[in-house]
């Protein structure tokens, strides 16, 4: 069992180390180990996750398991026209099938009530999210950024 929180400076390493498993674990297959491994060491760092935990236009949520180790993590970004984009959200595969990625999802979307829809992009090929996102409401576009999924979350 596990609890949503706030994520906090001391979830940097773990949060990190569930990034890099879960984009090495996903991606690779679609981009290429070596290239997954650069976009997510330069990504993932704890030090770049500590400046978006510093960011006020951020918030990010961690899945807290009872031993205390993290299971999951998300993040939300809004702009400065007040548009939410649900950046990130990865769960440890022992997880997949729990509803911890619909508690985590939960969690941005209750955070930005008032919102009437959250965006979020996701890689082509990364069918796992895109079946999880259109299960839970999300409407599908092929507008966006070549190679990338876009859809909203309806509030």
């Amino acid at each position: 069992m596990s609890h949503i929180r706030a994520m906090t400076k001391n979830d940097l390493p773990a949060v990190s180390r569930l990034l890099g498993g879960s984009w090495r674990r996903t991606y690779s297959p679609i981009m290429g180990e070596e290239t997954v491994a650069r976009l997510s060491d330069e990504k993932h760092a704890p030090d770049k996750l500590a400046e978006e935990l510093a960011d006020d236009n951020k918030m990010s949520f961690v899945a807290e398991r009872t031993d205390g180790s993290i299971a999951g993590y998300a993040m939300a970004a809004m702009d400065e026209r007040g548009d939410v984009m649900l950046d990130r959200l990865h769960i440890e595969p022992e997880e997949f099938g729990s509803g911890l990625a619909v508690d985590l999802l939960h969690a941005v979307l209750a955070a930005h009530a008032g919102i009437p829809s959250i965006a979020l992009e996701v890689i082509e090929g990364n069918e796992r999210a895109i079946a999880f996102y259109r299960k839970h409401g999300s409407r599908w576009s092929s507008a966006g950024r070549p190679h990338m999924a876009s859809a909203a979350m309806p509030r």
